[in-house]
């Protein structure tokens, strides 16, 4: 693949990322008006944390302004500053302050993925997929990567590793149930059943990430038939799941281990939903 570069360069891209507010003329645009970049590496938006932003926001207003570009018809896309955006919004506020920069669509996505990279919020998975968009999209390699969001090369390496895991233990990472440290010890591991049963068994027992790299040393070093649930307790248990899931109205996992012990989690999305789910409980 041929690479394009970042438009006029690294250095460039530093300049114009380098939002200097003293110096723009800040206005006030409609929420309704303004759309977030679909590119950004940002997927999912902590519930609470949102919440948190809002009750501020509605206390003191949006004190930094959001970085938007015209796309025309009288619309803007967001640069920088979605969580407030979406804060905003859950604050009831109609309008919003903002900083309008002229930027061509191929500019926006490089200065919003690189400004969203530069955050420490980032789920590991988010992160992850920001640098394989930077390498692919914009055929930066790993050290260019690195340099344009100020980590190292081997920083951006273990992290585009992340993406190699399954499906499944992607997911886990996703939610948080394992962390960037478990997903690492697992990479060392070569066969998906093994990742599978290294990660189900980090999760039910709750193991650290010291302690989940000592299961996975053991894992290879004494290699041996794992004691595998059978497909009628697996099936056994996905109908314990749907039966859960109908009763609460809400995602429920079982996380059931080889020695019978493990535990039940109930998903929810909102504070209204965990109030519903308490009093269906009690």
């Amino acid at each position: 693949m041929k690479k394009k570069g970042l438009g006029k360069g690294l250095d460039a891209l530093f300049e114009e990322n380098a939002f200097d507010i003293s110096e723009k003329p800040i206005n006030e645009l409609a929420l309704v008006d303004i759309e977030p970049d679909r590119n950004q590496p940002r997927r999912d938006f902590d519930d609470a944390a949102l919440q948190a932003l809002s009750k501020s926001i509605e206390r003191h207003g949006v004190i930094s302004p959001l970085i938007v570009t015209p796309i025309g018809e009288g619309r803007y896309r967001i640069i920088a500053g979605e969580r407030r955006w979406r804060a905003a919004k859950l604050a009831g506020l109609e309008r919003v302050p903002v900083i309008v920069r002229e930027c061509e669509s191929e500019r926006i996505s490089e200065i919003s993925l690189v400004e969203n990279l530069q955050r420490e919020d980032l789920n590991p998975l988010e992160e992850a997929f920001g640098y394989k968009r930077l390498c692919e999209v914009y055929g930066l390699s790993q050290e260019q990567a690195a340099q344009a969001v100020s980590k190292s090369r081997s920083a951006v390496a273990n992290a585009m590793r992340l993406l190699s895991l399954p499906e499944q233990a992607q997911d886990y990472l996703r939610t948080g149930e394992l962390t960037a440290g478990h997903a690492r010890a697992l990479l060392s591991l070569e066969k998906e059943d093994d990742i599978m049963l290294a990660a189900n068994k980090i999760i039910a027992d709750e193991l650290s990430v010291r302690a989940a790299e000592q299961l996975v040393k053991k894992m290879k070093e004494q290699p041996k038939a794992p004691n595998r649930q059978s497909p009628e307790v697996m099936l056994a248990l996905s109908a314990l799941e749907s039966r859960a899931q109908s009763g609460t109205g809400s995602k429920v996992r079982i996380k059931h281990s080889a020695s019978n012990r493990g535990r039940i989690e109930i998903f929810y999305n909102s504070t209204a939903e965990l109030e519903k789910l308490i009093d269906k409980l009690s």
